[in-house]
Parts: C-alpha cells; structure tokens; sequence
C-alpha cells in the first residue's frame, strides 16, 4: 500500500527514521491486525528505526488491542526499530492494569514530542505566533 495511510482510519507519517501511527477513536479487531502487518512491511521495506503510536484519541483498550499493541512492539524489535506508546489517557492506563496487560516491550510517553526525542528525532518548535522556528 503507498501513500500516507495504513488503512482507511489510521494515518501514518514517516517523520525521519520514525513511522508516527495516530489512532483515533475504536480500533477494530480487523483494522488492529492490518495496523500489525501494515507496519512490519513498512519497517522491512524502509529504514525506520522507530514507531511511535499515538494512543491519545482512544478512549477504549480491550485486551485484544493491548496484545496486538505489544505484539507489534515484538515485531519492530526483530526488525531493529523500537515502539513507544504516546499519549495514554489515565483511564486507558487504569483499564491495562485491571486486565493484567503489562504490554513488554513498549516504552511509554506522556505525548508524541516526547516519544520522538526518545527516538532521537528532532522536534519542530513553534514560535510563539505559531510559526515553526528554530533556534
């Protein structure tokens, strides 16, 4: 598949040697395990060396979700990338504990800048009339 979509509700970026996959809303059991496969080629077919997963719009994890989560985690690793889960809501981190998900493997952020400056990618800042500056 080419172009910036995975599938038809997950947008993925390539920013740098990192794939940024946004999840928005519920993510179904057929889409979660395209999302899988999706991102495994395009690690194999690039040099990605990072995935982050912006987890920030989901509201719901069951623990189908979390398994395919870590299994991708399992996957980029093989393939020499690292996984970082960006942006968890408190209660989505609440529901992992309760269902016993400790998802190896992923490293976890509290937002996608943070997730990418672990991966060592540079972050755009804004200025501060909202223009994307350096220094």
């Amino acid at each position: 598949m080419s172009g910036g979509y995975l599938g038809p509700a997950v947008p993925v970026l390539t920013l740098g040697d990192v794939l940024l996959v946004t999840v928005q809303g519920e993510l179904h059991d057929g889409m979660a395990e395209q999302l899988q496969h999706d991102i495994t080629q395009r690690i194999a077919r690039s040099r990605v060396t990072g995935v982050v997963i912006d987890v920030s719009g989901v509201d719901i994890v069951d623990s189908f979700l979390g398994r395919i989560f870590a299994e991708i985690a399992a996957s980029t690793r093989l393939l020499a990338a690292r996984t970082v889960l960006a942006g968890m809501r408190p209660a989505v981190a609440i529901t992992l504990v309760e269902l016993g998900l400790t998802l190896p493997g992923l490293t976890t952020t509290l937002d996608v800048e943070r997730a990418m400056e672990l991966l060592g990618q540079p972050v755009p800042t804004a200025s501060a009339d909202g223009r994307k500056g350096g220094t």
